[in-house]
């Protein structure tokens, strides 16, 4: 039963699935500027990389016109900030490793807000190579963990925490873990 208002109820459901659409469709959109930007075109015929992301982006049923946005950026056609590709990694609760993959126009911005989220969840910003070395790439471009790590209930608890509010950031695109 909704009580007494059920247009309230239905309000309140379609809000939360609105704001997780865009901000997914956020995520696909800065995937396809920096595929257009770094394949030097906007025709998925002549840029894989692009072509993957939109198939991506429909498959989520994004807007065509989203789509056609996201590629107008990435040529700088739209005159918005240049988005850029950047890596960082760092250890969590337990010595479980984090390799994260974020799109952003500020690197500043981005790094403070991942140390933020690591030093509130109980972990630590590493350097550059500092967990790289324990991932390899497979075949379908998404890294995986060479070692990976058994940790008991609590620490795996505060370790899926510390993914979950990674994964929850805005410039975070992928985020990798050795904890099994």
């Amino acid at each position: 039963m909704s009580g007494h208002s059920k247009w309230s109820t239905i309000k309140r459901q379609k809000g939360a699935a609105d704001a997780k659409r865009g901000a997914m469709f956020a995520k696909l959109s800065k995937k396809i500027s920096v595929a257009a930007r770094d394949g030097g075109s906007g025709d998925p015929a002549h840029n894989f990389r692009l072509r993957v992301e939109i198939d991506k982006a429909r498959a989520q049923s994004m807007p065509n016109d989203n789509i056609e946005r996201a590629i107008k950026k990435g040529l700088g056609q739209d005159g918005g900030a240049i988005l850029e590709e950047v890596v960082y990694e760092g250890y969590g609760p337990g010595g479980s490793a984090f390799y994260i993959e974020a799109i952003t126009d500020n690197k500043n911005r981005t790094v403070q807000n991942i140390k933020h989220i690591f030093t509130k969840n109980g972990g630590s910003l590493g350097a550059q190579g500092s967990v790289a070395w324990q991932f390899a790439k497979n075949d379908d471009g998404e890294f995986i963990s060479s070692t990976p790590l058994e940790l008991d209930d609590e620490t795996s608890a505060k370790a899926e925490k510390l993914f979950n509010a990674l994964d929850d950031d805005d410039d975070v695109s992928a985020v990798y873990t050795n904890v099994s």
